[in-house]
């Protein structure tokens, strides 16, 4: 029986009009993305999990004994799949025979399969946009998982792609499907209430100055964006303000660019108000060869570094130390070794530690292993300082705003953003915002507004996420997924997808594409040591954009 939904902490509703058909839902990989929306799904939502695409057989059967078929079931057609284009060759298969009649000779039937209503894509980044753009004339709800492309031409590639084409004398037509993105931050009760305290109640004026912090964690940071697969940025040199914090800058242009209610967002006074300008700064401060102990030697892995012992990055103390030996198997310890959580439920502590030490003891040499060949895989073993990482670990971005002289309350204020390594909270967000009559500070768990008409400091109760859900960007990936399931269940009941996206995503596929161009922005100032005027430089890359795809 599933837990019963929690009372949303403001206006966002969480349910929609009857669904006349029970939900289905295939996600494409079976990682630690597909494993939080499967079980967001599951547990909040009257959808299932109905197929999985996944390569890795651990990983596939895994999941599909967590959320599909169980574990004393085995799969059935049309639930297990190996990569996403064997499940679309397959539905496409099984839409032709839907659509086949029977035959005349016999009086046997076949019954069709039945397919899925929406997609969750939860494969690597690199992925997203290829795949968005195979789904997309299948009409499927989708919700891919952040970012949406590593490049800004991959992301108006996908957009296009999601749009229906023109009618005639070319006027755009309304989406058919949901259209949801992985900016989990927007969805967790706590930023619910802090947006609805800022934007709906006012509780500080008008907002005049914001300052967000986003404390990736010392040794998080070493596994994601120094050994992991995030360590490097793409071609175009966008790296972990994109694959880490575009969800951060999403947040930020929430408060500060959208109308308080999406469904509003059409009127003229409530269209976003965006920033004159952009500017960042940022580095790779920490993880590189200067940095390196001299100690250390000519050390490349931590298992034969004679400084290991004294190094606070020591692999065997992160994921062994910290995590193994406490019976801590799920992340990181099963992105080092995927089926860790098997061999130590089977065979012990023994063997699980012997597993994970082989794979941390797996090295490369740059004199006889190509570049190509380094950077296709993650290496959880190598020294921080010896890594081939190039992403920025302390960075900050800077927002201004002019005044909007035809709505209201929307006038001149800034904004800063900083996305820092080394820290002792690991993604516990923080930050102030400052108002024409008071202040707002806030941490991952607190909310304080102080009023300076009455001197007087008011603590806000953020809902706290029933347990098993907190640990889930505060709850954000529950309230994501429910709120995706909701827009869709809507949409089945007969409510049209514009409505329903506005009302329960809160969020179009455009502002999605937007906040992922915002990046972008920031990161070309940041390259070439320039403020970014947002108005014009948008325009020309629509414009060159246009130009290319008519090409």
């Amino acid at each position: 029986m599933k837990e019963p939904i929690p009372p949303p902490p403001d206006t966002i509703p969480t349910s929609s009009s009857s669904s006349p058909k029970q939900l289905r839902f295939l996600v494409i990989g079976g990682g630690s993305r597909g494993n939080a929306y499967a079980r967001a799904v599951t547990t909040v939502t009257p959808g299932v999990i109905h197929a999985v695409a996944e390569p890795h057989a651990f990983k596939r059967r895994e999941f599909g004994r967590k959320y599909i078929w169980g574990v004393s079931q085995s799969p059935k057609e049309g639930q297990e799949f190996t990569d996403w284009r064997d499940w679309m060759q397959w539905e496409l298969e099984r839409r032709k025979r839907a659509t086949q009649p029977n035959d005349e000779n016999t009086t046997e039937t076949t019954p069709t399969p039945v397919g899925v209503d929406g997609v969750f894509i939860c494969t690597l980044d690199e992925t997203h946009v290829e795949i968005l753009q195979a789904l997309a004339p299948l009409q499927l709800h989708i919700l891919c998982e952040k970012p949406l492309a590593l490049s800004l031409d991959d992301c108006l590639t996908a957009y296009r792609a999601l749009q229906p084409p023109e009618g005639p004398n070319n006027i755009p037509q309304p989406p058919k499907n949901i259209f949801s993105i992985g900016h989990v931050l927007r969805y967790s009760p706590h930023n619910i209430l802090l947006r609805k305290l800022l934007l709906t109640d006012r509780v500080i004026g008008d907002i005049v100055s914001l300052e967000h912090c986003e404390p990736v964690g010392w040794w998080h940071f070493s596994h994601s964006y120094v050994r992991g697969n995030w360590r490097r940025a793409t071609p175009a040199g966008d790296g972990s303000l994109l694959t880490k914090s575009c969800h951060d800058i999403d947040f930020i242009l929430c408060l500060l660019c959208s109308p308080p209610s999406p469904e509003t967002s059409s009127k003229e006074d409530h269209k976003p108000h965006f920033p004159r300008s952009i500017s960042s700064a940022g580095t790779m401060t920490q993880f590189r060869q200067k940095r390196k102990p001299v100690a250390a030697g000519d050390a490349t892995n931590c298992l034969s570094c004679p400084a290991e012992r004294d190094c606070n990055y020591s692999a065997v103390k992160i994921y062994n130390e910290r995590h193994l030996a406490t019976g801590h198997t799920s992340w990181p310890v099963k992105i080092v070794c995927p089926d860790i959580e098997d061999v130590f439920r089977t065979q012990g502590g023994k063997a699980a530690e012997s597993l994970l030490l082989s794979s941390l003891g797996e090295d490369y040499d740059r004199d006889t292993m190509s570049d190509s060949d380094i950077a296709a895989r993650p290496w959880y073993g190598r020294c921080v300082y010896e890594a081939d990482n190039d992403v920025c670990d302390d960075q900050v971005v800077t927002f201004v705003w002019d005044d909007e002289e035809a709505a209201p309350h929307r006038l001149a204020k800034t904004a800063s953003f900083h996305m820092i390594a080394p820290t002792e909270k690991q993604c516990e967000r923080r930050g102030r915002v400052y108002g024409t009559t008071g202040e707002v500070s806030y941490d991952s768990s607190t909310i304080s507004v102080y009023d300076f008409a009455t001197g007087k400091t008011s603590v806000f109760d953020v809902p706290k996420p029933p347990p098993g859900q907190n640990e889930s960007h505060g709850g954000g990936d529950f309230g994501l997924a429910r709120q995706f399931v909701s827009a869709v269940e809507a949409v089945e009941g007969g409510l049209d997808v514009e409505t329903a996206q506005a009302r329960f995503v809160g969020c179009s596929l455009e502002e999605a594409v937007r906040s992922h161009a915002v990046v972008f922005a920031a990161e070309e100032a940041r390259r070439e040591e320039r403020v970014v005027k947002w108005e014009s430089w948008w325009e020309e890359k629509l414009k060159v954009s246009a130009a290319a795809w008519k090409a």
